[in-house]
């Protein structure tokens, strides 16, 4: 799958997307127009890139995801530890732990993530 890069207006344009799927390419206009300031011309030229793109897709004037807000964000983090750490969680978790204190809520939900990955 190509590796999806959106901008900050692309990314909140998905963001309108994702709550409130599957909605009318008509109500995505309107949602544009009141949030984004867009045009309909507007709201249809960055639809039509992104369903390039393969991340939406406007089925009989119905627009949904094609891929979730959860699943595309799990690419970009992968492909941000592949492309800074080549691929290394630990290295990544170094680097992130060096600055930045993690708490022992947070610990323990990483532990627990940990133990069960792999058990699902």
């Amino acid at each position: 799958m190509e590796d999806i890069k959106l901008g900050v207006v692309e990314s909140r344009f998905a963001d309108i997307i994702w709550e409130n799927e599957p909605l009318s390419s008509r109500t995505l206009v309107e949602l544009c127009n009141k949030e984004l300031a867009w045009k309909k011309s507007t709201t249809y030229t960055v639809l039509k890139k992104l369903c390039e793109k393969g991340l939406f897709k406007n089925d009989n004037s119905i627009v949904s995801s094609i891929i979730s807000r959860d699943e595309f964000f799990s690419m970009q983090s992968e492909n941000f530890v592949n492309e800074t750490f080549e691929g290394s969680l630990p290295a990544f978790f170094a680097a992130f732990t060096k600055r930045k204190n993690i708490s022992e809520a947070e610990l323990s939900e990483i532990r627990r993530m940990i133990d069960n990955y792999g058990k699902n």
